[in-house]
């Protein structure tokens, strides 16, 4: 019994020194993983920040471009007919799209939805106004009654989008 309790007398104390050294090792461990789990996310986020930057301007340049004012002015020739006009807006905006889709890649599930609304809502008001117009009209009164349409409109999906990414990108960058 006496040697009993020497080996315990040997082995407890030595039992806890070593379980006090896993726990300080094991928190060191940890401490160390955290520190390279957040550098890894810092540095992703320093890789994927400015080509989230460069879709936020894309997909606002996208809406600007697509906006009836801005389009109708853009692409609106002189001597073209309403049908004309109605087929080079709806390419020119389908054109656009293609172009920018890609961006859907680092913006939010909801904000592309809403990109992709503001598209889909506009060339629906485009084709309700060209079915709407004489066959014989020009380009003149076929741009007048779009842009007149659009703004009596109480949604403009549009601006929405806009405002949306506005307010994502904010999260990122402080906005004036």
């Amino acid at each position: 019994m006496e040697s009993f309790v020497e080996i315990v007398k040997i082995v407890l104390p030595a039992a806890l020194v070593m379980y006090g050294m896993f726990i300080a090792i094991r928190s060191m461990i940890s401490k160390d993983l955290v520190a390279k789990q957040l550098d890894i996310k810092a540095k992703a986020i320093e890789i994927t920040l400015p080509a989230r930057m460069q879709a936020f301007e894309r997909m606002t340049l996208f809406l600007e471009r697509i906006s009836p004012e801005n389009l109708l002015v853009r692409v609106n020739r002189n001597g073209m007919s309403a049908g004309e006009l109605h087929h080079t807006v709806v390419q020119e905006i389908r054109n656009e799209f293609n172009h920018n889709v890609a961006q859907q890649v680092y913006l939010d599930k909801e904000l592309w939805s809403m990109i992709v609304t503001a598209k889909e809502d506009l060339l629906t008001r485009i084709n309700s106004t060209y079915q709407s117009m004489d066959t014989e009209a020009s380009s003149i009164d076929y741009a007048k009654q779009l842009l007149s349409e659009y703004s009596a409109s109480n949604i403009n999906s549009i601006e929405l989008a806009l405002t949306s990414l506005k307010d994502e990108l904010g999260k990122y960058y402080q906005l004036p």
